[in-house]
């Protein structure tokens, strides 16, 4: 059986014999419990980071339809309604109207989002309570609390369409029973209101017909996209919940790629130490290095000698910071540790989400990092001349 190189011989020896020289075992500890510690923080800092990002795009998603579609004006809204519906893939389908509107109650006027809908409440309107279906307007949770109106009660709502009298454009108002609430959620842009399309005839101002499509599961939704497309009239609108939150998607991707890059700094800082670290080595072990060469040790099998010592030193403490970190992750995430304010958040607490493909991404970089400043820490053993050595 072949004997393995001379490095991976002489690594574990190097390492275990650093023990005898104090201040060579202290440097090669401080480099590995730097790298730990960088690649800990660095686990934990994504962790918070997703959890976070994966609760708010939950939040956000509940309030977004899967696929909208508007349709140019003067389309035959109930033709492409069950034109829409006859595509595989399509589990619901129904009309929608919106409109900019005024509502009032005990004195109080608050500007609000009209969705006027047909059949059924629409999906971006998540815990729908209501007495009766179709029966009156549904409110906000919060904006309820804020009117101080409950199901039942009957408020004023003021369209964007004015009646045409002899004292010039009035406004039209409709008083209306609260059918029941919603859960509004602390991410809402704005205060929301859905109306049938019954109650709303004659009190909005006309706008492009706009369709929403429920599929499956979101994922489904992407892909449908294409195939509604093949349908629908030409100057038709086709827009899945990705394009509706564009904006926010790209700035949680940005957000998470500024983090990583952050932190892996104090990765970077801990694995220069290493360069340090193998230059203490190489003094303490120069005479050795020498007889070595001497002996017929290539300078090149010397140098990778030093690189496996780096990354054994570095790689083990990056898979070190990576245990703490995921486990501390899972362990706060699991007892709700990191508490947050819930009147000012839309969480009470800050949950972590271990991805274990970032876990992975993590290690690779540091051992990257390790293995980069090994090379150039041990690039003065590939030039050792052995005479030279021994002399010293």
């Amino acid at each position: 059986m072949r004997p393995p190189p001379l490095a991976w011989q002489l690594a574990p020896r190097f390492v275990k014999s650093t023990r005898r020289d104090a201040a060579t075992s202290f440097l090669s500890a401080v480099a590995a419990a730097g790298i730990a510690l960088g690649v800990a923080a660095l686990v934990l800092a994504l962790s918070a980071l997703a959890g976070l990002q994966r609760a708010l795009r939950a939040e956000i998603l509940d309030r977004t339809p899967q696929l909208e579609i508007e349709l140019p004006a003067g389309s035959d809204t109930g033709e492409l309604l069950r034109a829409v519906e006859k595509v595989e893939g399509v589990r619901f389908a129904q009309a929608l109207a919106r409109s900019r509107g005024w509502l009032v109650a005990g004195g109080t006027a608050r500007e609000v989002e009209v969705v006027a809908y047909a059949d059924r409440l629409p999906r971006s309107f998540p815990g729908a309570r209501t007495e009766e279906a179709g029966a009156g307007l549904v409110l906000g949770e919060e904006l309820a609390d804020d009117l101080r109106v409950r199901p039942g009660d009957r408020v004023e709502l003021v369209g964007t369409r004015p009646t045409l009298t002899p004292l010039g454009p009035q406004p039209r108002i409709r008083a209306l029973p609260v059918a029941g609430t919603f859960h509004s959620g602390r991410t809402e842009r704005g205060d929301r209101v859905a109306l049938p399309l019954a109650l709303a005839d004659g009190l909005l101002r006309p706008g492009p017909p706009v369709l929403e499509v429920a599929t499956g599961s979101l994922e489904e939704a992407l892909p449908l996209a294409g195939r509604l497309r093949e349908v629908l009239p030409a100057g038709s609108a086709v827009r899945t919940w990705q394009d509706l939150n564009r904006p926010l998607f790209f700035a949680l991707h940005l957000e998470r790629a500024v983090m990583f890059a952050a932190v892996s700094l104090i990765v970077v800082v801990a694995a220069l130490v290493l360069v340090a670290d193998l230059a203490l080595l190489q003094a303490s072990r120069w005479r050795e290095l020498g007889a070595l060469a001497a002996m017929g040790a290539a300078p090149r099998e010397l140098g990778r000698l030093f690189t496996l010592l780096g990354v054994i030193v570095g790689g083990g403490g990056a898979a070190a910071g990576a245990c703490v970190g995921a486990v501390a992750a899972l362990l706060l995430d699991r007892f709700r540790l990191v508490r947050l304010p819930s009147q000012v958040y839309f969480l009470d607490y800050l949950p972590f989400a271990v991805e274990w493909r970032e876990v992975g991404a993590v290690l690779g970089v540091a051992v990257a990092f390790t293995a980069a400043c090994s090379l150039w820490g041990a690039r003065r053993s590939s030039e050792m001349q052995p005479a030279e050595a021994l002399r010293r």
